[in-house]
Formats: structure tokens, C-alpha cells, sequence
């Protein structure tokens, strides 16, 4: 199930009126259409600007004003020689008013490894931009690097890395922090409606990522990046020494989040709203400022200051000390930390053996009969999440996993477990696919393997696991059959393109459960429309391909980097892409952001169609926002990628 993300940096009716920023840094979309003088038909030509692995169907787009099923169209290498030439594919459906017609340009007959470019003949002439064809390790390990440094330009803490974005250490007031009782909001969750209440302290959360955009930081997302990371480690050594720092800089924060000794989980570092709308209120919030997050540090602020709570930032907890917590927290977090025991089980473990029972600790203390709604930030319209039995079910399965690589004798039961949280996920009325939301297609890929073809006992067999890998995947299939281009996104939801990428990352899981590559296509299919093969003609991860988003809103990118798409950048970043247009119509804005260059002029609106829309603008954070949760998603579904699949993956 999509949610709602709420996570804009909120500024004054006032100041969006007076100060929202002209749209002057929304960037040319590559390859703009042909148009001669005499108002003759337009068109495009929209490719994975990545590439594609040489042994993959691979598809482009030609998005045209008229119908173009008689033009052809021809690729040529990079001394300009014909490899490869075509008849333009029937039409898969019109996109917009402009554009009538989108068809499918088949390249799969071509193999060889190179660069090449499209020329479309016929009614309509147009021209892609270049791409390339290799393997997919070779295609994609530059990528997985990249999704890595984004990583590091989000640490927060004294050891962040200098060379990203120019980052200084920050908020070093988090190495004593208070802890606060659980704030009251309003029901419209948009300001306090009473003063925070001291509860505990100090404790030292220092670390971690900033959450997105902003300077949060969140066990939900955290805890969900950093597993991420580590079955991305755990698939493959070729994310090398960066991808394994990096995951136990997360694991190394959720420790600090982790009390084994008083049993207590904190929940977040920071407040997201305070007690106006407006910030003008006694309490200001992270998200009532823009400014790099060293200024926090040398703010000169004492207790019952408005901004006393930006520099001193308050801890809030999921529950009070060893009571139950709520079960999707308590899942995601047991996992990571038996994910983390199970890649040190060999060279650490006595580490190991640590890690397993902090991971023990918090599964064990989950509540599976919540009441009310699921605990994942405050507020929680931040990130509303409906499903909590995946999340059991994928701490339980890591553990098994854990006691398994330890020859701790709890492993079975701990099988048992993840078997009657996945029955209880499955016959459940909050189904989804895999993102922040839902992670019930890592626990099913890893469930399956551990039961094999002996479930006798268990209340759910493989066969059923896989059923529901086919479902989430057969869900996506259905929405892409309906898209010209082929995607499984919801262009007017949040998190688009996160989710194609969560989608390309099941077929995967799917194909080395299985062995079958039914869904192969239809994986490479959305990876293809997160990189270029879209109707904007941009790839939505930042740095990659030839035409990406300059200009994200992203605070430290946004007065550190640079805004024209070169030197200095939020490399790796994967950003929300297209979203729902009528969210597009005020932009975001603060005095204090940079302005993009103003020769940046020529908007993607053109290419908005079926009521989704795509700014590059640092003012719309609902499309170009960049977010830990979205990049480690595309960092697993881009490993998963490049990783050979082994006979040994399937599972008989």
C-alpha cells in the first residue's frame, strides 16, 4: 500500500506568498522534442539513460503528437554505424493532450556491448540521448557506489565525510540529549498543543543520517535503510569496504537508539512540527528553518528560546522502558540487528552473538495485539504505515537466519515464528509491496529459503510465500499493462519511483526463490522508467544518465552543492519523481535557499500527463526531495541486479 508522506519543511502563508521561487531551476528535459516551423509533429525519444545488460529485453519509448506506427527507426554505435534498425511498435496509449501516442522501440536483438543512439525516420524524426549496453555488474556497481554516497552525505555527527557536499559536524548536542514524553498534536497534526515534558536523560544518540531533506532522524526509516544496506552486503561483496561502512555507521546509531539494559527503544532525534504553523510560535521545529545543519551548533539559545529545541534536540521514545512496542518497530529493528549477526557470525562472533541478542531482545518485546495506530514518527502523518505482521515476520526469519549461523538452538522456533507472522501478513486486509511501508517481500524471499520443501509444522508453506511474492509482483503488472510506459508507479502517489525500484527488487527476490524469469522483463521494465524511460525523460537518481535533478530539496545540496547538475552534488540520491500535479501548485520556499540558475528555464510541465506532474525545483520537495528510505531501496534493487543469480540461490 502507497502512503502519505507529509515530510515538507513548512514555512509561513506570508512567505509563500511573497518568496516562492520562480521556476527558473527546473532544468531542460534531454532530448526536446521536434517541432519544425510549420507546427509539424513533435517527438520524443525516452531511453534508460544507465543502459541495459546485454542478455535483457530492452525497450525505449517514442512519445509523439501523432500516431508514428509507419516510421522506423534505426541505432547507430559511436562512430555513427548502423547496428540495428526497426519498425516503430504499435501505440501503447496516449500520455497527454501534446503528446496522442507513445510506442515501444524493441532494441533486445541488440547485444553488443557499446554506446549507441536512436534515430527515429518517418511521419515524425527524433533522436535519443546515448546509452549504453554492458554488463550488468559493470552497468550498475558505479550506481550501488553512488547510492553509497549519498549515505555519507547524510551522516549527522562528528564523523561525517568532508569530501560530500562540503559536510561539517553536526549536531553534536545529540551526544547528550533529553528525552521527552510523547508530544500531543493536534488532530491535523500541524502544531503542540501542549509544552514537551522531560522524562529522562541524558542519552547519547549522536550519529546516524539525516533522514531526508531535512535534519531528522528516524529509527523507522533508519532501521529499514540499514537492513537494506546489509542484505545488499550480505547478496554480494562487490559494494566493496564503502557499502559495509556505511551499513554499520546505521547499525552503529540504532545501537545508540537501543537500551538492552532499561529495554527502551527511542524513536526519534528532533522535532518535525512545533507549536505554529507559521514558526512564529514559542517552539520551533526542524522543519520551520532552512540552513545547513552546523548552524544548529552555534546557536546561542537557552531553555524556553524558540529555537532552543533545533540546537537541543529532543529524544522521544516508541514505549516507556521494557513495555511493548509497537510490532513494526519491533520486527524491522530485531532484523537488522540479526542481519547484522549473521554477516559477522563467521569473522566476529562473539559481535555476533551480541547482536543476536539485542535483536532477540527487541522482538521479543513487540506488541501483537497493537490498538492503536502503529508508532513510526511523531507526528505520524509523517509516515503513516497500516501493516505491522510483514515486519514480524522479517525480524523473526533474520533470526532464524542468526541462530542458524550461530548453532543457537532458538532457530527453529524462531522458524516457526516468522511462519505464523507471514500466515497472519497473508491473510491480512493490509497487503502491499516492498518500500518503507511494507518488507514483506524480504521476509517471504528469506522465509522461503529457510523452509525449503520441508514446512511440516509451520503454518505457512513456500509455496504460499511465493504466491504472495507473485501477488505483489502481478499487482505492479496489472498497473503497468494500464502505462504507456510501462511502469508499476502510481504517478500521483508519493514514493513512485522508490516503489518501481521496491517492484524491480522483488522480481529478483522472486527469480532466485523460484528460478523462473517470468518476471525478469517486467523487473528491467520499471528500472528502465527510474532511469530515463519515462515520460519526463529524466532519470530520477541523482548523477545518473544525462538528464537528472539538479535540484532537489535537500538543504545541504542546496547551499553547499551545486545547482546546475555538476561538481559538488547529492550524488547517488534517489528523489520521489512524478507525483500527484495539484500537490505542484505552491512551492515550497524559504528567503534563506539558493536560487537555481536561472538559464534553467525550460519546465518538464509539458511532459505531465494522467494527472502526475515533475518539477525540478528545490521548492517541490513531492518530486525531487531525496530520502534514506528511497535510496536504499535502488541500492538494493540495482545490486540484486548486478549480482549473477546462482544455482544456489533456488531453492528445490
Amino acid at each position: 500500500m502507497a502512503r502519505i508522506r507529509k515530510h515538507a519543511l513548512g514555512m509561513t502563508a506570508a512567505v509563500l506568498a511573497t518568496t516562492v521561487l520562480a521556476a527558473g531551476c527546473i532544468q531542460s528535459a534531454q532530448g526536446a522534442d521536434t517541432d519544425d516551423s510549420a507546427g509539424g509533429p513533435r517527438a520524443v525519444v525516452r531511453v534508460d539513460q544507465v543502459g541495459y545488460a546485454p542478455d535483457e529485453t530492452k525497450q525505449a519509448y517514442l512519445m509523439t503528437s501523432v500516431s508514428a506506427s509507419k516510421a522506423s527507426f534505426t541505432v547507430r554505435d559511436a562512430d555513427g554505424k548502423q547496428v540495428l534498425k526497426g519498425k516503430v511498435g504499435t501505440s501503447t496509449g496516449g500520455w497527454n493532450s501534446r503528446y496522442k501516442a507513445v510506442h515501444i522501440l524493441d532494441l533486445s536483438p541488440l547485444t553488443d556491448p557499446g554506446d549507441y543512439r536512436i534515430e527515429v525516420s518517418g511521419p515524425v524524426t527524433a533522436t535519443s540521448p546515448t546509452f549504453r549496453i554492458a554488463a550488468a555488474d559493470e552497468l550498475f556497481g558505479r550506481l550501488i557506489q553512488d547510492n553509497v554516497r549519498f549515505f555519507q552525505a547524510q551522516r549527522d555527527g562528528a564523523n561525517v565525510i568532508p569530501t560530500q557536499l562540503q559536510r561539517k559536524p553536526s549536531h553534536l548536542a545529540d551526544h547528550q540529549a533529553t528525552v521527552y514524553d510523547t508530544p500531543a498534536y493536534a488532530d491535523d497534526e500541524t502544531v503542540l498543543t501542549a509544552p514537551l515534558k522531560r522524562v529522562a536523560g541524558p542519552v547519547d544518540v549522536e550519529g546516524g543520517w539525516n533522514d531526508a531533506g531535512d535534519f531528522l532522524k528516524f529509527t523507522h526509516t533508519a532501521s529499514y535503510s540499514t537492513a537494506s544496506l546489509l542484505l545488499a552486503q550480505r547478496t554480494t561483496p562487490a559494494g566493496g569496504k564503502e557499502l559495509a561502512a556505511e551499513a554499520r555507521h546505521g547499525l552503529d546509531w540504532l545501537d545508540k537508539m537501543w537500551d538492552d539494559q532499561s529495554r527502551t527503544l527511542y524513536l526519534q532525534v528532533g522535532l518535525g512540527k512545533g507549536d505554529s504553523d507559521d514558526g512564529s510560535g514559542k517552539i520551533r521545529s526542524d522543519h520551520d528553518v532552512w540552513r545547513l545543519p552546523e548552524a544548529d551548533d552555534a546557536l546561542d539559545v537557552k531553555p524556553g528560546d524558540p529555537d532552543y529545541l533545533i540546537k537541543h534536540r529532543p529524544v522521544f521514545r516508541a514505549a516507556s522502558p521494557g513495555k511493548p512496542i509497537s510490532p513494526n518497530l519491533a520486527g524491522r529493528v530485531a532484523a537488522t540487528f540479526a542481519l547484522a549477526a549473521q554477516l559477522d557470525a563467521a569473522g566476529d562472533p562473539e559481535r555476533a552473538h551480541h547482536e543476536m541478542e539485542k535483536a532477540a531482545h527487541i522482538y521479543a518485546l513487540a506488541d501483537t495485539n497493537p490498538e492503536d495506530q502503529l508508532v513510526t514518527a511523531f507526528p505520524h502523518g509523517f509516515y503513516p504505515e497500516a501493516s505491522w505482521q510483514d515486519d514480524m515476520e522479517f525480524g523473526a526469519t533474520q533470526l532464524a537466519l542468526a541462530g542458524q549461523a550461530l548453532g543457537d538452538g532458538r532457530a527453529a522456533a524462531w522458524t516457526k515464528q516468522a511462519a505464523h507472522w507471514a500466515k497472519q501478513y497473508i491473510t491480512s486486509d493490509s497487503l502491499g509491496t516492498l518500500g518503507l511501508g511494507d518488507v514483506s517481500a524480504l521476509a517471504h524471499a528469506d522465509l522461503a529459503h529457510l523452509l525449503g520443501s520441508n514446512a511440516a509444522g509451520t503454518e505457512v508453506t513456500r509455496e504460499q510465500l511465493v504466491a504472495d511474492l507473485k501477488r505483489q509482483l502481478d499487482d505492479g503488472r496489472t498497473r503497468a499493462a494500464r502505462d504507456p510506459f510501462r511502469a508499476g508507479a502510481v504517478y500521483t502517489d508519493f514514493d513512485s519511483v522508490p516503489h518501481t525500484f521496491g517492484l524491480a527488487a522483488t522480481a529478483q527476490l522472486y527469480q532466485r526463490v523460484t528460478g523462473d524469469s517470468h518476471y525478469d522483463a517486467f523487473a528491467t521494465q520499471q528500472r528502465n522508467w527510474a532511469l530515463g524511460a519515462n515520460a519526463w525523460g529524466s532519470s530520477f537518481v541523482i548523477g545518473a544518465g544525462t538528464t537528472f535533478p539538479h535540484c532537489p530539496g535537500h538543504q545541504a545540496a542546496n547551499l553547499a552543492g551545486s545547482l546546475n547538475g555538476e561538481r559538488d552534488i547529492l550524488l547517488g540520491g534517489v528523489v520521489n519523481g512524478p507525483n500527484a500535479s495539484a500537490t505542484l501548485k505552491d512551492l515550497n520556499s524559504f528567503p534563506t535557499m539558493r536560487k537555481c540558475p536561472e538559464e534553467q528555464t525550460n519546465p518538464f510541465t509539458v511532459f505531465d500527463g494522467r494527472g502526475g506532474g515533475f518539477m525540478d525545483h528545490v521548492g517541490a520537495w513531492q518530486t525531487v526531495e531525496s530520502a534514506d528510505d528511497f535510496t536504499a531501496t535502488a541500492l538494493l534493487a540495482l545490486t540484486l541486479a548486478a549480482t549473477p543469480h546462482e544455482e544456489n540461490d533456488k531453492v528445490n
